[in-house]
């Protein structure tokens, strides 16, 4: 367990937090309007190794070496020129802060969105210390600025991450489907209008990390994926962005408390572990591995029961209904995230082929055709 304090006064910031994995969906923004949830867990924190945040530099002014240096193989709008190392951690946790007043403090709707720097001062010595975000279609979240806070550890005891074993058993698995809510409907009188029925934007996320390994994998060739809930995630996009034909790679699910894949599969879809970050990967010499959030792939390998719908009428507002057939369904076939898809595809050396720098370039038709 570690502490986070001032690196200019030595003041306690946190509460004392244990280090997770950065979630895949850390930098996304969803929708327009829409309310999302606190990112991190309280009592946790994570580490983004890459820059992230003001200054920006667009992509005219990086040279294609330097880039290259960084992980980025492909042309993006900007890069960040902040310090690498950003730590989050639910706002909740945080202690001996304080917002700093004035145009830092805006947003850029709703909230707080950190996009003119630091907005979160330390209470004792003033020192800017943090971005406080809770803007709308933005994840909750403060982050810590690497270079003005310190890292102590308060409980030394070597704790041991925990085994796949105890995460198929005891682990929490994502659903595919939630309520979202918008941030205008804080204003209406309660009532089950204020919410709807969408895929996960958890699930969205890792779908478009997912998706760009997919296609990396590929080499270029037809990929089918078992039907069911992994074909509604995958199997559409595969159908529009590979070419038809014969050879097709099969990639299935595996891990842990699965059977083993088959002779004929070549790419296997595996969960990364939730605290360490480390992808699963099997005894035997392993095919190309995609990752998937643990709690992502958890409940593709072992769904769970359909979900309740958020209640109306007389009942209170944060009631569950035990009569219900099953959670409703989105309306729309499901649509990975664009904006992940293409920061994990921009960093897989794979891009540099000449048909994924290609269908790079024209990703627009295939947005505009609700394939993300």
């Amino acid at each position: 367990m570690f502490v986070f304090v001032c690196a200019g006064c030595g003041a306690g910031l946190t509460v004392p937090l244990s280090q997770v994995a950065l979630p895949v969906h850390a930098h996304q923004t969803y929708g327009n309007g829409i309310q999302l949830p606190v990112l991190m867990e309280s009592g946790t924190f994570a580490v983004d190794p890459e820059p992230w945040g003001p200054p920006w530099r667009s992509w005219e002014e990086i040279r294609q070496d330097e880039a290259a240096a960084r992980g980025v193989y492909a042309p993006v709008y900007a890069l960040s020129d902040g310090a690498p190392g950003a730590i989050v951690i639910a706002p909740g946790d945080a202690r001996g802060t304080m917002l700093i007043p004035g145009s830092r403090a805006d947003g850029y709707c709703c909230g707080l969105d950190g996009a003119d720097g630091l907005n979160v001062a330390c209470a004792e010595c003033s020192l800017p210390v943090a971005s406080r975000i809770d803007d709308c279609s933005l994840w909750q979240a403060t982050w810590l600025a690497p270079n003005a806070v310190r890292r102590v550890l308060v409980d030394g005891t070597p704790t041991a991450p925990l085994p796949w074993s105890e995460l198929v058993t005891e682990g929490k698995g994502t659903p595919p489907f939630e309520p979202l809510s918008s941030w205008w409907s804080r204003t209406r009188v309660a009532h089950w209008t204020n919410y709807w029925w969408s895929w996960s934007p958890r699930w969205e996320a890792a779908a478009g990390r997912a998706l760009a390994h997919l296609l990396a994998a590929s080499e270029g060739r037809p990929v089918t994926v078992p039907d069911g809930l992994v074909g509604q995630v995958f199997q559409r996009a595969l159908d529009a962005l590979l070419p038809a034909g014969p050879r097709a790679r099969c990639a299935v699910l595996a891990g842990p408390g699965l059977p083993a894949p088959g002779e004929d599969v070549s790419i296997l879809l595996v969960p990364s572990h939730p605290q360490t970050g480390r992808t699963w990967a099997p005894d035997d010499p392993a095919p190309y591995l995609v990752p998937l959030p643990f709690g992502v792939w958890l409940w593709m390998a072992f769904p769970g029961p359909d979900l309740p719908v958020p209640t109306s009428g007389a009942l209170p507002a944060d009631a569950l209904r035990d009569d219900f057939d099953g959670a409703p369904r989105p309306s729309h076939l499901f649509r990975a995230d664009a904006a992940v898809f293409r920061h994990t595809l921009v960093r897989l050396p794979a891009v540099s082929s000449p048909w994924l720098r290609e269908l790079l370039d024209n990703l627009t038709p295939h947005m505009r055709g609700a394939l993300f």
